[in-house]
Protein backbone atom coordinates (compact mmCIF):
# COMPACT_ATOMS: atom_id res chain seq x y z
CA UNK A 1 0.00 0.00 0.00
CA UNK A 2 1.26 3.41 -0.83
CA UNK A 3 1.42 6.29 1.57
CA UNK A 4 -1.36 8.02 -0.31
CA UNK A 5 -3.71 5.01 0.07
CA UNK A 6 -2.80 4.67 3.77
CA UNK A 7 -3.56 8.35 4.29
CA UNK A 8 -6.93 8.04 2.51
CA UNK A 9 -7.79 4.97 4.63
CA UNK A 10 -6.75 6.82 7.82
CA UNK A 11 -8.72 9.92 6.76
CA UNK A 12 -11.81 7.77 6.07
CA UNK A 13 -11.58 6.13 9.51
CA UNK A 14 -11.07 9.52 11.14
CA UNK A 15 -14.09 10.91 9.24
CA UNK A 16 -16.31 8.00 10.39
CA UNK A 17 -15.07 8.37 13.98
CA UNK A 18 -15.79 12.13 13.97
CA UNK A 19 -19.24 11.52 12.48
CA UNK A 20 -19.96 8.95 15.21
CA UNK A 21 -18.79 11.31 17.97
CA UNK A 22 -20.85 14.18 16.49
CA UNK A 23 -23.93 11.91 16.37
CA UNK A 24 -23.43 10.89 20.00
CA UNK A 25 -23.15 14.56 21.05
CA UNK A 26 -26.30 15.43 19.11
CA UNK A 27 -28.31 12.61 20.72
CA UNK A 28 -26.97 13.49 24.20
CA UNK A 29 -27.74 17.19 23.64
CA UNK A 30 -31.27 16.38 22.50
CA UNK A 31 -31.78 14.17 25.55
CA UNK A 32 -30.56 16.96 27.84
CA UNK A 33 -32.92 19.46 26.25
CA UNK A 34 -35.83 17.02 26.56
CA UNK A 35 -34.86 16.37 30.20
CA UNK A 36 -35.26 20.10 30.91
CA UNK A 37 -38.86 19.96 29.70
CA UNK A 38 -39.77 16.53 31.10
CA UNK A 39 -37.40 15.45 33.90
CA UNK A 40 -39.24 12.15 34.41
CA UNK A 41 -39.06 11.12 30.76
CA UNK A 42 -42.75 10.32 31.14
CA UNK A 43 -43.26 9.76 27.42
CA UNK A 44 -41.16 6.59 27.71
CA UNK A 45 -43.14 5.16 30.61
CA UNK A 46 -45.89 2.72 29.80
CA UNK A 47 -48.64 4.14 31.97
CA UNK A 48 -51.93 2.55 31.08
CA UNK A 49 -53.77 3.69 34.20
CA UNK A 50 -56.35 6.40 33.75
CA UNK A 51 -56.99 8.75 36.61
CA UNK A 52 -60.61 9.83 36.83
CA UNK A 53 -61.51 12.62 39.18
CA UNK A 54 -65.17 13.10 39.84
CA UNK A 55 -66.17 16.41 41.34
CA UNK A 56 -68.00 16.02 44.60
CA UNK A 57 -71.16 17.93 45.05
CA UNK A 58 -70.22 20.64 47.51
CA UNK A 59 -72.86 22.92 48.92
CA UNK A 60 -71.23 26.34 48.91
CA UNK A 61 -73.87 27.61 51.33
CA UNK A 62 -73.43 24.80 53.87
CA UNK A 63 -73.58 25.93 57.50
CA UNK A 64 -72.41 23.58 60.26
CA UNK A 65 -72.47 24.43 63.96
CA UNK A 66 -73.34 28.05 63.19
CA UNK A 67 -70.36 28.55 60.84
CA UNK A 68 -70.50 29.01 57.08
CA UNK A 69 -68.17 26.16 56.02
CA UNK A 70 -66.64 27.72 52.90
CA UNK A 71 -65.75 31.09 54.48
CA UNK A 72 -65.69 30.50 58.23
CA UNK A 73 -68.09 33.38 58.86
CA UNK A 74 -70.59 33.21 61.72
CA UNK A 75 -74.18 32.43 60.77
CA UNK A 76 -76.44 35.43 61.13
CA UNK A 77 -78.75 37.82 59.40
CA UNK A 78 -76.92 39.23 56.37
CA UNK A 79 -74.37 36.41 56.10
CA UNK A 80 -75.04 35.69 52.43
CA UNK A 81 -74.86 39.39 51.55
CA UNK A 82 -71.38 39.48 53.09
CA UNK A 83 -70.36 36.23 51.35
CA UNK A 84 -71.64 37.39 47.97
CA UNK A 85 -70.22 40.92 48.12
CA UNK A 86 -67.08 40.71 50.24
CA UNK A 87 -65.50 37.34 49.47
CA UNK A 88 -65.51 37.94 45.72
CA UNK A 89 -62.45 40.15 46.11
CA UNK A 90 -60.73 38.98 49.28
CA UNK A 91 -60.68 36.34 51.98
CA UNK A 92 -63.27 36.29 54.73
CA UNK A 93 -60.34 36.40 57.17
CA UNK A 94 -59.61 39.94 56.02
CA UNK A 95 -63.19 40.87 56.92
CA UNK A 96 -63.20 39.22 60.34
CA UNK A 97 -59.83 40.54 61.50
CA UNK A 98 -60.90 44.14 60.92
CA UNK A 99 -63.35 44.67 63.75
CA UNK A 100 -64.76 48.16 63.25
CA UNK A 101 -67.70 50.32 64.17
CA UNK A 102 -70.53 50.97 61.71
CA UNK A 103 -69.05 54.37 60.90
CA UNK A 104 -65.61 52.91 60.17
CA UNK A 105 -67.12 50.10 58.04
CA UNK A 106 -69.02 52.65 55.96
CA UNK A 107 -65.82 54.69 55.51
CA UNK A 108 -63.92 51.54 54.50
CA UNK A 109 -66.61 50.58 51.99
CA UNK A 110 -66.51 54.12 50.55
CA UNK A 111 -62.70 53.88 50.28
CA UNK A 112 -62.98 50.50 48.50
CA UNK A 113 -65.49 51.99 46.07
CA UNK A 114 -63.25 54.99 45.34
CA UNK A 115 -59.90 53.18 45.08
CA UNK A 116 -60.51 49.45 44.65
CA UNK A 117 -63.38 49.43 42.11
CA UNK A 118 -65.94 48.06 44.54
CA UNK A 119 -69.40 48.28 43.02
CA UNK A 120 -72.29 50.20 44.58
CA UNK A 121 -73.74 47.95 47.28
CA UNK A 122 -77.07 49.77 47.40
CA UNK A 123 -79.38 48.43 50.12
CA UNK A 124 -76.92 45.61 50.81
CA UNK A 125 -74.46 48.03 52.42
CA UNK A 126 -76.63 48.50 55.50
CA UNK A 127 -77.23 44.74 55.74
CA UNK A 128 -73.50 44.02 55.43
CA UNK A 129 -72.47 46.65 57.99
CA UNK A 130 -75.13 45.47 60.47
CA UNK A 131 -73.93 41.86 60.09
CA UNK A 132 -70.28 42.84 60.64
CA UNK A 133 -70.97 45.11 63.64
CA UNK A 134 -73.22 42.49 65.25
CA UNK A 135 -71.04 39.41 64.70
CA UNK A 136 -67.56 40.97 64.70
CA UNK A 137 -67.81 43.93 67.10
CA UNK A 138 -64.97 46.23 68.03
CA UNK A 139 -62.82 44.82 70.81
CA UNK A 140 -60.85 47.02 73.17
CA UNK A 141 -58.24 44.39 73.90
CA UNK A 142 -55.13 44.60 71.77
CA UNK A 143 -52.46 42.02 71.12
CA UNK A 144 -51.00 42.24 74.61
CA UNK A 145 -51.14 44.42 77.68
CA UNK A 146 -48.88 47.45 77.88
CA UNK A 147 -45.52 46.81 79.53
CA UNK A 148 -45.17 48.25 83.05
CA UNK A 149 -42.42 48.33 85.69
CA UNK A 150 -39.59 48.06 83.19
CA UNK A 151 -36.05 48.49 84.42
CA UNK A 152 -34.12 49.93 81.49
CA UNK A 153 -30.38 49.65 81.24
CA UNK A 154 -27.77 51.36 79.10
CA UNK A 155 -26.01 49.41 76.39
CA UNK A 156 -22.25 49.51 76.51
CA UNK A 157 -20.17 50.00 73.36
Amino acid sequence: MTKEEEFKKFAKKLYHLMALIFSIFMVAGGAMIYYNYDPNFSVFKNNTETLVITPEEIDENLIENGIHVRTGLVEGSGLMAVVNNCTNCHSAKLVTQNRMSAERWNETIKWMQETQNLWDLGDNQEIIVNYLVTNYPVTEKGRRENLTNIEWYDLEN
